[in-house]
């Protein structure tokens, strides 16, 4: 089984521990993510061996301050190639894979799980409602070596998404958050923890529908966290509407309760929180940081401009060194890539495919404008024999070389007041309620 494709073109990533200790002191040491060993006992038997590379993953990376969100259709192998080239220490997420998929596709794996290995650390994020394919699937994606496995519960993407990937598969999405006895989401982490010994984390919402209150979050944080050794969760601080908007939407309509994940950090001590939710730039996220978050994950706004975010993730998030690569270093390296993958799966992928991530790679530059021009010229003449070097010579003459030579620029400021209020409207603290502890210890 081939475990990675494509070539290195980065060298190893070194841990930064005393770094990262200097430029966040106000973390305790338990977030330096190297302390997230539990003991297990296995609930399904073991039919392959684990890596020790993966293993040892908290040792080797810094902790995930800083993470690009999975997202459908565009986090896959090119664009976290391209994120890697660019920031060396933001975590990185594969897009949605169900569980279903993963075993009944396991002829044929590595064209969903196989990965360069520049792209550590990076985490698997699965979906499933089928508790037997969950532990097989976590068990068929263990040879990849993957950091980290996230099981993705609370997003509409998952329930009658149209993806080939999803359709098909049952639904298992935000309806998962209206178990109320958070049974399902507890056993589904038990299962994948017991059949892998890298982290696992749980993704979700602060609510669904009317289903919202900051009580009824607490409850399922604390019967999942309780009843299975997830300690680890991503907020997306919005609430999920199931009937009436679309997936787009639920991005943006329903509104941001920072204050809750807020409470959460206070409320639950021992556990570990990452933020996500209407945070686009550097400057948003050293400021929840500052606040007191734990990590911070970026989503769309890491695709549509990869080169103005993730270009001072190291040195502005992590305390690395100013850094002098340029967007030309990126491209040419981003090439070598690209022509070793083409056509690796008979015509897949393709050279739009591999070109995809690149479209807003010039976000708001000069020329900029006339390159998107060219690419969609040049797609339409492309040919079995064409290249990536070839499209680059096509095409890149769009861009001028000051912008293709110049380094990273300045961080663009975001507003700062952003979580202003949210220590202002913190809910009560939490209280467990009887029904939970019974439930708890029957």
């Amino acid at each position: 089984m081939m475990k990675s494709t494509g070539h290195t073109l980065i060298a190893s990533l070194t841990p930064i521990h005393s770094v990262i200790s200097k430029k966040h002191p106000r973390l305790y040491p338990n977030l330096l993510y190297c302390n997230l060993t539990k003991p297990r006992k296995l609930l399904y038997p073991q039919t392959c061996r684990f890596h020790k590379e993966a293993v040892m993953v908290a040792t080797r990376y810094p902790p995930p301050w800083f993470s690009v969100a999975p997202m459908m259709e565009f986090t896959d192998n090119h664009y976290r190639t391209l994120a890697r080239l660019i920031s060396k220490h933001a975590w990185l997420y594969t897009e949605m894979i169900a569980a279903d998929t993963i075993v009944y596709q396991k002829g044929d794996l590595d064209k969903f799980l196989a990965f360069g290995p520049e792209q550590h650390p990076i985490v698997l994020q699965i979906g499933g409602n089928d508790l037997n394919n969950i532990a097989k699937a976590t068990q068929l994606a263990n040879p990849y070596g993957y950091d980290e496995i996230n099981f993705k519960f609370v997003s509409l993407d998952t329930c009658g998404c149209p993806s080939p990937k999803v359709a098909g598969k049952g639904c298992f999405g935000v309806r998962l958050m209206l178990d109320p006895k958070g049974k399902f989401v507890a056993e589904a982490m038990s299962v994948i923890s017991a059949n892998t010994d890298v982290p696992v984390s749980v993704k979700c919402r602060i609510g669904v529908d009317d289903h919202d209150s900051y009580n009824e979050l607490c409850d399922f944080i604390y019967k999942v966290s309780s009843q299975s050794p997830t300690k680890h969760f991503v907020i997306h601080s919005r609430k999920a509407l199931l009937n009436g908007i679309s997936p787009k939407e639920n991005r943006s309509i329903p509104p941001l309760k920072y204050e809750y994940y807020y409470a959460l950090v206070r409320d639950f001590p021992d556990l570990q929180f990452t933020i996500n939710g209407g945070i686009n730039t550097i400057d948003e996220v050293n400021t929840a940081l500052r606040e007191g978050a734990h990590g911070v994950m970026v989503g769309r706004a890491a695709y549509k401009n990869p080169w103005n975010v993730l270009a001072h993730v190291d040195s502005a998030v992590y305390g690395a060194p100013s850094s002098t690569l340029t967007r030309r270093q990126v491209l040419e390296k981003y090439q070598v890539y690209g022509d070793s993958v083409l056509g690796i799966y008979g015509p897949n992928p393709n050279v739009r495919e591999v070109i995809r991530p690149l479209l807003s790679f010039f976000h708001s530059e000069p020329g900029n404008g006339h390159w998107k021009r060219q690419v969609d010229a040049a797609f339409l003449k492309c040919t079995p024999e064409t290249t990536i070097k070839s499209f680059f010579e096509e095409t890149l003459a769009a861009i001028p070389d000051s912008v293709l030579d110049s380094p990273i620029t300045q961080a663009s400021i975001g507003f700062p007041d952003v979580f202003a209020d949210s220590k202002r409207l913190l809910p009560p603290p939490y209280m467990v309620q009887e029904e939970a502890e019974e439930l708890l210890y029957a």
